[in-house]
C-alpha cells in the first residue's frame, strides 16, 4: 500500500493514471462464494444469453469494488472513503477464453471540500462502453 496522500498534496484536476483489471470467469466465480451473489448470469453463458444479455455478466457491485480500488491505492487507505456511488450504464461482459474482458479505471479530482475531504470522479471501461457514470469518491486525507 502506498504512503497516505495528504490533502495538501492534491489540487482540482490531480489526475488518477488508468489501471487495468483483467476480468476472467474465474474471478466472477471466486466473486459469487465471496459474496454470496450466485446468480447464473454471472457464470452460466447459456442462460446469460437465454435472459437477452451478450454473454455472462460481471457482478456490478465487484465492478463497482475495482473501481473503488484505484482510489484506495491512490490514497494508500480503504478507510478513506466516506462516500461512494455510481449508476450501472453498460455490463462488463466477460467471454469465456483466455482474455475475458479488462476494466480500465481512471479518476481525476473534481473538488476540494471541508475537513480535509476531496470528491474523485471516476471513469471505467470496458472495451469501447462507459460501465459506470455518476462514479464519484468522497475521501478524507490527512
Amino acid at each position: 500500500m502506498a504512503a497516505s496522500l495528504h490533502f495538501a498534496d492534491v489540487e482540482v484536476g490531480t489526475e488518477i493514471p488508468p489501471v487495468d483489471f483483467p476480468i476472467r470467469r474465474v474471478n466472477l466465480v471466486k466473486y459469487c462464494g465471496a459474496s454470496g451473489d450466485f446468480n447464473t448470469i454471472h457464470w452460466n453463458e447459456r442462460l446469460a444469453v437465454s435472459v437477452g444479455l451478450p454473454n455472462v455478466i460481471a457482478h456490478g457491485m465487484f465492478t463497482m469494488a475495482l473501481a473503488a480500488r484505484v482510489v484506495t491505492d491512490w490514497v494508500g487507505d480503504p478507510g478513506a472513503v466516506r462516500e461512494y456511488g455510481v449508476r450501472f450504464t453498460s455490463p462488463v461482459v466477460v467471454p469465456d477464453d483466455d482474455i475475458g474482458a479488462v476494466l480500465t479505471v481512471a479518476g481525476t479530482v473534481e473538488e476540494k471540500l471541508a475537513d480535509n475531504r476531496v470528491r474523485v470522479g471516476l471513469t471505467a471501461r470496458s472495451g469501447d462502453a462507459r460501465v459506470l457514470a455518476g462514479a464519484r469518491v468522497v475521501v478524507q486525507l490527512p
